[in-house]
């Protein structure tokens, strides 16, 4: 459990600045902050994600409320107008917790009222539950919902295209207010509706107008619920894209609060911080239909990105037991192989894949190899897998799109102009911000060990010929490598060879001719590698995309998008990488207990941070410069896969 006092929660600027996630398993999403005051275009209390693609809804924003003591009515919302906070409810919050759904505890003289906010899995259904705990008599409760019914990605003004019908039932009401938008159901019980249907304007959110986006909407009320509550008793709203019972939701609760404790019973630890990572990768994981599951990149406004995937897979679903869910996703993304490549991309709007990136083809590889080393199940992959990186292999020695090919060294190049095929992927209108053309250091060294599981995999399937083959093609990738991208200069490796011409900047690319499992460097040059990237590009929170020193270098991500796309792989830090350099310390200087003690306190402050930004979650990124404010999605999946990876692989549990 996280909880944050009263003390806390009536700051109003660090409140703001503390939000919660609570997700569905299939894609959809509830989210604000502490307080209940949206800072974000993404905040709602129902992001619904509409099958078959991960198209995001915010039908319902808010609830504004108001509890009703002997004839005076007391605000507990909390919204930010121009100008203004109205009402300023959080002046009664007297704690908040993840318990281990967000619950509010609200506070008026001796009256005390809790609510708890739960998603439903597998549906695209929130329910809020109203407590009066204690009091001296009873209360009313208003209840005033506030639709948006729009694109995620967007908002909404007032228009006169608005439907505001409802229709009613007992205990249901229903509204569509547009066309090509799903129905919304709210359940209540014992309570009364009333139609109001009113405007509310100018909400507006912090954190679009400090990201440089348009930050201001109109909200629609179309009724009100009123609610009496003697102490010590309970009411329910259902929200959902289908019909619900208001009187079920006790029971939705329990379930879901048991299927939790299902998965952190597959992996009992008496760490904290496994605890709540294990908790997060739960949110990460949907499904898309019964046997399709998928990976979300992060929250608020990821997808489902190949990359991400492959490197989160090891951490989501394998130290966590699930490898069922592991096999599913191998499985969709092979079924998913052109010409040579994974789709980096599965767009949201259901289109086809997009396939632009040199990289996560190869990470495909390490998804394998770790599934490998944790389930031992061959079987699996020679019948569904094996092919699909056989091709993989032969495009990329006879080349395929984006000019990604072998050369005579053994070392694979790539790209052209105006495409970002690393993961260092920003694009500014025609502007690559980190093009990186030629051979990538970290690409090389996935591709050599390509060549070595490839090898292994051909020779325990009895296929000598092929064995031979990949092994001759490793060597000569081998051989190549520290020859290519060797630096005497600075000791470290280069970062790309664009033709003749060396790139020397220090980025973290190079820690993966260290941290993969087959070796590209002598121990002496690999620890001086090591020693570069921990003395330039270490931080508290994750490794530095590029160093200090460097005259390109952003020590902080703020301003507008296109002056935080510049930063993004300037400077900025990345936690996910902490993972890889955790690998390469333990490969290079063993694992002794003072060198996992030492390996365990890289990642402390991350423990902290699980008490910022997303509550029980690790952000995407930091500033590059101190004191390395959290920055990017407030809840990343290989962020927190990595850790949890580097934690349970290496036994670093506190």
């Amino acid at each position: 459990m996280i909880s944050f006092d009263q003390k806390v929660c009536h700051d109003f600027e660090v409140a703001t600045r503390k939000e919660w996630l609570e997700t569905n398993g299939i894609g959809g999403f509830a989210s604000s902050t502490i307080l209940g005051l949206n800072t974000r275009r993404y905040h709602g209390l129902l992001v619904a994600a509409i099958k078959p693609s991960l198209g995001r809804y915010l039908l319902l924003a808010k609830c504004e409320e108001q509890l009703i003591i002997d004839s005076t009515s007391y605000d507990l919302s909390c919204n930010q107008y121009p100008g203004a906070i109205h009402p300023q409810g959080y002046q009664y919050l007297e704690e908040f917790r993840l318990d281990p759904f967000p619950t509010f505890r609200y506070r008026v003289g001796e009256t005390i009222l809790e609510k708890v906010i739960f998603m439903v899995h597998g549906e695209n259904s929130t329910g809020i539950m109203y407590h009066l705990v204690s009091g001296p008599s009873p209360a009313r409760l208003h209840l005033f919902p506030l639709i948006a019914f729009r694109d995620s990605h967007s908002l909404t003004q007032k228009n006169e295209a608005l439907n505001p019908r409802v229709s009613r039932s007992k205990g249901l009401i229903r509204l569509q207010p547009y066309e090509g938008f799903p129905p919304l159901y709210i359940a209540y019980e014992d309570g009364e509706y009333h139609e109001v249907r009113f405007w509310y304007f100018n909400f507006e959110y912090q954190r679009e107008f400090e990201r440089g986006f348009e930050f201001r909407e109109d909200l629609f009320n179309p009724g009100s619920l009123t609610f009496t509550l003697a102490p010590g008793e309970k009411t329910t709203l259902m929200i959902s894209t289908a019909p619900q019972k208001a009187q079920d939701a006790e029971i939705v609760m329990t379930r879901e609060i048991k299927r939790r404790e299902e998965l952190q019973g597959a992996v009992p630890s008496p760490d904290p911080l496994v605890r709540n990572l294990l908790s997060a990768s739960d949110h990460f994981i949907i499904s898309r239909g019964d046997l399709l599951k998928s990976i979300v990149s992060g929250y608020h406004w990821f997808g489902e990105w190949g990359r991400d995937t492959m490197v989160s897979l090891p951490g989501l679903t394998l130290v966590t037991k699930r490898a069922d869910i592991a096999r599913a996703i191998l499985q969709a993304y092979a079924s998913h192989c052109l010409q040579g490549m994974i789709p980096n991309r599965l767009p949201d709007s259901g289109n086809e894949p997009e396939y632009h990136t040199v990289d996560a083809s190869l990470w495909f590889f390490q998804a394998v190899y770790r599934y490998l080393r944790h389930t031992d199940d061959y079987d699996f992959i020679k019948a569904h897998i094996y092919q699909a990186l056989s091709e993989i292999i032969d495009y990329y020695q006879r080349g395929t799109r984006y000019n990604i090919r072998i050369g005579g060294d053994g070392l694979i190049s790539a790209g052209v102009e105006g495409m970002q095929l690393t993961w260092m992927d920003v694009k500014i209108g025609n502007w690559v911000v980190t093009p990186r053309r030629g051979k990538a250091v970290e690409v090389n060294a996935l591709w050599y060990n390509a060549l070595m599981i490839m090898a292994d995999l051909a020779q325990k399937f009895g296929d000598r010929g092929m064995t031979r083959i990949y092994t001759e093609t490793a060597q000569n990738a081998r051989r190549s490598f520290e020859r290519t991208f060797w630096n005497e200069a600075t000791s470290c490796l280069y970062d790309c060879i664009d033709g003749e011409i060396p790139d020397g900047s220090i980025r973290p690319n190079q820690i993966f001719a260290l941290s993969l499992p087959h070796d590209l460097l002598s121990p002496e040059k690999a620890k001086q590698v090591l020693d570069v990237v921990q003395r330039e590009l270490l931080t508290p929170f994750g490794l530095r995309t590029l160093s200090p020193s460097d005259s390109r270098y952003q020590g902080r991500y703020e301003g507008d998008h296109v002056t935080r796309d510049r930063a993004y792989h300037q400077g900025t830090v990345w936690p996910w990488l902490l993972g890889p350099f955790i690998d390469a310390y333990l490969k290079l200087y063993g694992k002794s207990q003072e060198t996992k003690r030492e390996a365990r306190r890289f990642l402390e402050p991350l423990q902290e941070h699980l008490r910022e930004a997303g509550i029980g979650f690790l952000s995407e990124i930091f500033d590059g410069d101190s004191p390395h404010s959290p920055q990017g999605c407030i809840a990343q999946a290989w962020s927190v896969a990595e850790l949890l990876r580097v934690i349970m692989e290496h036994n670093l549990e506190g």
